[in-house]
């Protein structure tokens, strides 16, 4: 053995020679060991690729050229790759390129088996060689370390090249799914690189220049969305979305129980994913060439050597600066644009599955928490992106650090290492209690982003209840608990920095120490290349617990995604099934009853109940029923009979629980509450399907649409607020009718339709579109009381408490024992005294509608109704910043402020002193001082520095949580408190907007990025002040460097600015769209329009995408120059600290240990600029979040205080006058109420009817003070309401909305919100609105609602709302069709027992049935906004030329 070490090692030690591992070592192991590795696994994939038909002859060949370029013991000469457009790959300079090195090349370009291996080499070999490159420079020889580096930088840029070429030389169906790190294309003939059309040069894409036209755009003006840039076309989301949707599915089919969001990611993401991870492991590699050559530099400086080694040491400093600044720019670009990518697309998957998923299944998750996916969990999700690189790159940089602090000062680097190592377990607890408090605080932040949904939806109807403060508490409790649980993250979130933040002091306080006590000497190179160390140490120790912490967080918001991406998709098709006990029974019946039958369903029983719930209530049992094709089917049924619920179980909405459901054909369905787009009201007809404009004019004119869109602003181009706020309810119902009627498919499902117009438009609507020539045809399914319906209807279906209790002929319906469809109950025996009158014509109903000009005022309002969303211009006000410290509270701001200039002060005293201890012991004056002096004054500084940085973080923490608390609370108590106007012109989804993203930015991310912000600031300073002290000659550079720097920043921040808010802006569609959807996603599946509406979502988050790439690549621009410009400021000192020590400068530049510190403090200046100016820019577009809530704080507000102060039981009377009442909704919009004037005597039920928008709602607005009015004056009770406080005016008056508001929580709380109401009062009020059965069958008084009370049907709801107004006791009630989506035999009931139950109150009643005014005192009947006539309607239904008896008329035909 001796004798064969003898032989291969002739001249020197086998490993270690005393200093350093031996040449022998370093040839043997490092060189030829490395290249046996290396041609290892290049025959590796050669074997590989010979199972996919390669051939050995190929492979060995590969193997013995690429063994002559990657085995010889860096035989190769430097050669430059030039790559050019049409002729040739490279051209070669040097001599040395070798025969064999042109052949491998050579099969590279033609060989694709060749080419992979001589990729794997280039990869494979510079990684290795990083060993050599460390053994080598650890001597002190200069300039065999800098050959040695330049081979390995040479191999590193020649891998990651080839590896392009091989990337951009695959085929387009790779499955290759990150764009490579530059753009070009190969001619697979010629072997050489062509530049597409819109392809830059490899120094434009390395530079970022694509950008420079925006930002001299953003210069010059507001920048808008065409001055953005294009993305690449493998981030376009509607194509890249397929990806992560198969490896979802993929997991489905191979884990049903318990599919990961994760795992699907890392398939579809993974292999981009770990080739961006090589990058980096340059990158960080390259990170730790800067302390080695400070540690020579230094060390050359103290020799006084007079060679060219300091001159070279000097410039190999700046270069390895400007090299890594371009590694780490392009790492961040192709991450970010992953994390682009993958953000798009957990979008759009996410949307994709609202779309498909059933309302029953998706009744496990509220819709607070599904918009907490969109809006939050997505963006945590993408951060796994950031956190998993950094979980094993940081632990790398550490461990370096470590290693190359071991040869500076032995083993004395153990004590700091005991440290951080206790630190573990401390850090490991505190993430715990993090990841606790984070999930903690999402479920309520769920739940309060649901109850702003609530009160956002339905602000109207608090408002004249009165109930804002009540709502606006229950919300202020769930932000408590929310604030509770961020205040635990927040505080624990100090702790890591302060833990994390003092370990570099406390290392260098040990290891210095420690080094020292062993005895031996401190002198300039050891202290400052550890100092340097330790910077470096710095920042993967304080971004440790932030990537845990985001760890977690992606983590948990998988997981929710997971849970709610494996609930099972509704299944459009023809059959539904469930557990039949004779599948092949009900096969013969499918195929019997197919051929005639539109609709069939077999035993079915059905339930809205998730597939994870075990029990379940069922609200069809054992239903079968055929539905003949081409008929007209009236579905009749009391309130809360099932009639609903049988259209959505044909529709796949709810849970089939036994029996089969068949339909043929498509079908278009209209939903009891009609689902009306935020858009034109030709996008709403339309719904995606191509424009026919003769089919479009006769669809309007059979839903009487064709006048109302006559006198819109606009026509049928007029917009329509979220959810039809500015249209009426009759217009919304006939706009979803007329969608249906447009698309022209087989089945119409029409729930409840006729009851939101009057009886007029009922009556053409159902001869002109249900029974006209175009439904003719076709199959139709209307749930109605309309009693014409009824009899019009080929068949009827009655239901009652989930069974079909009777079906047959209109004709045979009398038999039926639901006698209550009579035509004579509808308006008693007034109505046979104009029994002709049933026998008008259409022409004359239609002649009558033109004649009536439903010319609503909230109609014209249509075209301007929604405002377009504010974005300011030009830097963020400096108001902004001072307002954002005045929530956070002055005095705290001062103490953060003080607290960061000290704990810099202390820093930097620290590094003083060390320089001072290093001259005294090695200078040539002797001030002698005990080494266990010099260590107190360090432990002194490190005391005080680690109080400071505790103080810092925790007044950080506090600061913060002021701030998001007093933000909150101020922006919802301006929303309370602004008037309905502003809800109708704001969509909901931008309101909400404010409160989930920019709310979480300023909980969260804001406190997070200013932290960072004035740590960077303080520290620029406090580097400035030493190197200034240190080396007069810098001041000579800060001047010119400044003036650069202010110039690069300008320009940087004017576009910045406009690209964050552009930014907000595409942003707020999303989450809007979202909403909309979220409520219409039934409709939506029912009209098979799952595809139209993800294709115009993926636009918006493509247009969110563009902005989001554009403002990436002006970060990385701005980072790149900053860092250049660093390395300048580092060169600069180092060539002067060189020459000075030749004694070529007049000026002394210090001791050696003031010359050390300078130059260890101009290193960190590369990435402290580039971070400053970083975190800088984010605070700024940060606080664009605080200016968007800022803008939502000084909206108008309402009059809330009066000059008259109400008596508690006032009105005591409840009398009512108008007096030349005038009201607009706009200044520039005609009247709504023109100058009407009328009273309603104390006690007296007073019914308004007319035409759909004549105005009827609009004396309500005047009443609760919900729109002022203009002119006139209305009193109660002798008093001018305008001069009583708002709320105590609604607080005296009861109401029925029109659209039924239950909110969640128990019944009580529904009707009794403020608990004075003993139980059997309100057990009482429950059975005179003939609800009580239903309650009592729910779970009682104290059962909890769900969901705005969908377990409820429509009706119900809205005699639950009837019950609530009774409760209340008031003087004067008011009831807008508060009847009309219950069947006549419980209207009249309710109608009895309101005569009863109101006796002495002052009723007003908005109807469209006649036979809930018959019997009233008086009537009014607006038209136009004018009241065209008023008297006893028994006296009026004797005048056969009055108004009120056409309208009779029209409801008995």
């Amino acid at each position: 053995m001796d004798a064969f070490m003898a032989l291969i090692c002739p001249n020197s030690p086998s490993v270690w020679d005393g200093n350093r591992t031996s040449e022998c070592f370093d040839n043997m192991v490092l060189g030829f060991g490395v290249n046996a590795a290396t041609l290892v696994m290049i025959f590796v994939v050669g074997i590989t690729q010979r199972s996919a038909g390669r051939s050995w002859t190929e492979i060995w060949l590969g193997t013995l050229m690429l063994s002559e370029d990657c085995s010889g013991k860096h035989a190769r000469k430097i050669f430059l790759a030039l790559f050019s457009c049409h002729w040739s790959l490279f051209v070669i300079f040097g001599s040395g390129f070798t025969f064999k090195q042109s052949t491998a090349w050579r099969l590279y370009c033609s060989s694709q088996v060749v080419s992979q291996m001589l990729s794997v080499c280039c990869l494979v070999r510079p990684l290795l060689g990083i060993f050599n490159l460390l053994a080598t420079c650890s001597s002190f020889e200069t300039l065999r370390c800098l050959k040695e580096s330049s081979i390995v930088l040479l191999d590193i840029v020649f891998g990651i090249s080839i590896n392009i070429i091989r990337i951009k030389r695959s085929p387009s169906k790779s499955s290759s799914l990150e764009e490579s790190l530059l753009s070009t294309d190969m001619d697979l003939e010629e072997g050489c690189l062509k530049n597409s059309g819109n392809t830059q040069s490899y120094w434009d894409l390395m530079t970022f220049k694509s950008i420079t036209s925006v930002m001299n755009c953003g210069a010059e003006k507001q920048l808008d969305f065409e001055d953005l840039l294009q993305f690449p076309a493998d981030m376009d989301p509607s194509s890249c979305h397929n990806a992560l949707l198969s490896s979802w599915q993929d997991q489905q089919i191979r884990n049903i129980s318990n599919p990961s969001l994760f795992r699907a990611i890392c398939c579809a993401y993974g292999w981009p994913y770990v080739r961006l991870g090589f990058l980096k492991v340059f990158n960080d590699c390259i990170g730790f060439a800067g302390p080695l050559l400070l540690n020579k530099l230094i060390r050359f400086l103290q020799q006084g050597s007079g060679n060219l080694d300091g001159y070279v040491l000097a410039m190999s400093l700046g270069l390895t600066s400007v090299l890594k600044s371009f590694f780490d720019t392009q790492y961040t670009f192709h991450l970010s644009n992953l994390k682009l990518k993958m953000r798009s697309i957990i979008m759009i998957v996410i949307y994709r599955k609202c779309l498909c998923i059933s309302l029953a299944e998706r009744s496990k998750f509220s819709e607070g928490e599904i918009q907490t996916f969109m809006s939050i969990d997505a963006d945590r999700t993408v951060n796994l992106c950031n956190s998993f690189h950094d979980l094993w790159s940081l632990p790398l940089q550490i461990g370096v650090a470590l290693c190359l602090l071991y040869t500076q000062v032995r083993f004395a680097f153990v004590s700091g290492i005991a440290i951080t190592i206790l630190l573990i377990p401390v850090n490991k607890w505190i993430s715990k209690l993090i990841a606790s408090a984070t999930e903690k605080m999402m479920k309520q932040k769920d739940e309060r982003i649901r109850k702003t949904g609530e009160v956002l939806t339905y602000i109207r109807t608090l408002k004249m209840y009165g109930w804002e403060l009540l709502f606006s508490s229950r919300l202020m409790d769930t932000r408590s608990s929310e604030v509770k649980h961020l205040t635990t993250r927040k505080y624990l979130d100090a702790w890591c920095v302060f833990f994390w933040a003092t370990t570099p002091t406390l290392f260098s306080l040990f290891t210095f120490g420690l080094f020292t006590l062993m005895g031996h000497p401190l002198d300039a190179a050891t202290v400052f290349t550890c100092l340097a160390l330790f910077n470096t140490l710095i920042s993967p120790l304080n971004s440790f617990p932030w990537v845990i912490n985001g760890l977690i967080d992606a983590i948990i918001s998988t997981r929710r995604l997971s849970r709610f991406l494996s609930c099972s998709e509704f299944k459009p098709g023809l059959e539904q099934t469930a557990d039949s006990p004779s599948p092949s029974f009900l096969n013969e019946q499918s195929e019997a009853t197919s051929k005639d039958a539109a609709i069939a369903m077999r035993d079915a029983c059905c339930a809205w109940s998730s597939s994870d719930e075990k029990e379940w209530n069922m609200v069809l049992n054992h239903v079968t029923l055929n539905l003949p094709k081409g008929c007209f089917v009236a579905v009749i049924g009391e309130v809360g009979s099932g009639k609903s619920s049988l259209l959505n179980s044909i529709l796949g909405e709810m849970r089939l629980l036994h029996g089969s459901i068949q339909s043929i054909g498509s079908i278009a369905y209209v939903p009891q509450v009609p689902w009306i787009l935020s858009g034109t009201i030709r996008d709403n007809i339309l719904f995606g399907e191509n424009y026919d404009p003769r089919r479009y004019s006769d669809t309007l004119k059979a839903c009487t649409l064709d006048v109302d869109v006559s006198l819109m602003v606009g026509g049928d181009m007029a917009y329509i607020g979220e959810k039809g706020v500015n249209i009426s309810g009759g217009q919304r119902a006939r706009l979803a009718l007329a969608r249906a009627i447009y698309h022209g498919s087989n089945i119409f499902m029409l729930d409840d339709i006729l009851s939101a117009v009057d009886a007029q438009v009922a009556q053409w609507i159902l001869n002109n579109a249900i029974l006209g020539p175009l439904m003719k045809q076709h199959t139709r399914v209307l749930c109605t009381h309309n009693v014409q319906a009824i009899s019009s209807a080929d068949l009827v279906v009655e239901m009652e408490k989930g069974h079909v209790k009777w079906v047959g002929s209109s004709a045979d319906l009398s038999v039926s024992s639901y006698s209550a469809f009579s035509p004579l109950n509808e308006c008693n025996t007034y109505l046979h005294i104009q029994q002709e009158g049933s026998m008008a014509t259409n022409n004359e109903i239609e002649q009558d509608l033109l004649l009536e000009k439903d010319a609503t005022h909230v109609s014209e309002e249509a075209q301007k109704i929604i405002e377009t969303e504010l974005r300011k211009e030009g830097s963020v006000e400096l108001d902004v910043y001072k307002n954002y410290a005045a929530f956070s509270g002055w005095l705290i701001t001062v103490v953060i402020c003080l607290s960061a200039i000290l704990m810099q002060a202390s820093r930097n005293g620290n590094d003083l002193w060390l320089s001072f201890w290093v001259d005294t012991k090695t200078g040539s004056s002797q001030t002698e001082y005990s080494t266990s002096f010099y260590l107190v004054i360090l432990f002194i500084f490190s005391m005080i520095n680690s109080f400071l940085t505790l103080v810092r973080a925790f007044s950080f923490a506090f600061g913060g949580l002021q701030a998001a608390v007093k933000v909150h609370d101020t922006l919802l108590y301006t929303l309370i408190n602004a008037p309905v106007q502003f809800f109708d012109q704001t969509p909901g989804g931008r309101i909400l907007n404010r409160f989930s993203s920019d709310l979480y930015t300023i909980d969260d991310s804001l406190p997070f990025i200013l932290n960072i912000l004035l740590a960077n600031f303080v520290g620029l300073l406090g580097i400035a002040i030493v190197l200034s002290y240190v080396q007069v000659l810098f001041l000579l550079l800060l001047l010119p460097f400044w003036y650069i720097y202010s110039k690069l920043q300008f320009f940087y921040r004017s576009t910045s600015r406009e690209l964050r808010r552009l930014d907000s802006v595409s942003r707020s569609p999303i989450y809007a769209s979202f909403t909309e959807t979220l409520d219409g996603s039934s409709t939506i599946r029912g009209f098979k329009s799952e595809d139209f509406f993800l294709a115009t979502f993926t636009r918006h988050v493509a247009l969110y995408q563009q902005t989001s790439y554009t403002e990436l690549t002006a970060s990385l621009w701005l980072s790149l120059r900053l860092q250049l410009l660093a390395a300048v400021i580092i060169s600069f000192i180092a060539l002067m600290a060189v020459i000075g020590s030749h004694g070529g400068l007049p000026v002394s530049l210090g001791t050696p240990g003031l010359v050390g510190l300078a130059l260890s403090y101009a290193a960190p200046i590369v990435s402290l600029l580039g971070s400053f100016l970083t975190s800088f820019t984010e605070t700024e577009k940060e606080m664009v979040s605080v200016e968007r809530t800022l803008q939502y704080m000084d909206i108008p507000q309402e009059e809330l205080h009066g000059s008259q102060s109400l008596n508690p039981d006032w009105p005591c009377r409840g009398l009512i006058e108008f007096k030349k009442v005038t009201l607009r909704y706009m200044p520039s919009l005609p009247a709504a109420l023109c100058d009407i004037t009328f009273t309603i005597g104390e006690g007296m039920q007073v019914g308004i009817i007319g035409r759909t928008g004549a105005g009827k709602s609009s004396v309500l607005n005047a009443l609760f003070r919900l729109t002022p009015i203009c002119g006139g004056c209305i009193l109660v009770d002798g008093i001018n309401i305008a001069d009583v406080p708002v709320r105590d005016l609604r607080s005296h008056f009861s109401v029925v909305p029109q659209s039924p508001f239950l909110f969640d929580g128990s019944i009580r709380d529904n009707l009794d919100p403020f608990r004075v109401n003993e139980d059997f009062k309100i057990w009482k009020v429950l059975e005179k609105c003939h609800v009580k059965d239903e309650v009592e069958a729910a779970g009682g008084l104290d059962v909890c609602m769900k969901e705005s009370g969908m377990s409820f049907s429509v009706g119900q709801r809205q005699l639950l709302c009837l019950a609530r107004a009774l409760l209340k006791s008031t003087k004067v009630l008011c009831l807008d069709e508060c009847t009309a989506n219950v069947d006549a035999q419980t209207a009249s009931a309710i109608q009895n027992a309101m005569s009863t139950e109101c006796r002495g109150v002052t009723v007003i009643t908005i109807a469209h049935r006649i036979s809930m005014v018959v019997n009233v005192d008086n009537i009014l009947i607006l038209d136009n906004g004018n009241l065209v006539e008023q008297g006893n309607p028994q006296a009026l239904l004797q005048d056969e030329f009055s108004r009120f008896s056409s309208f009779a008329k029209a409801s008995t035909m």
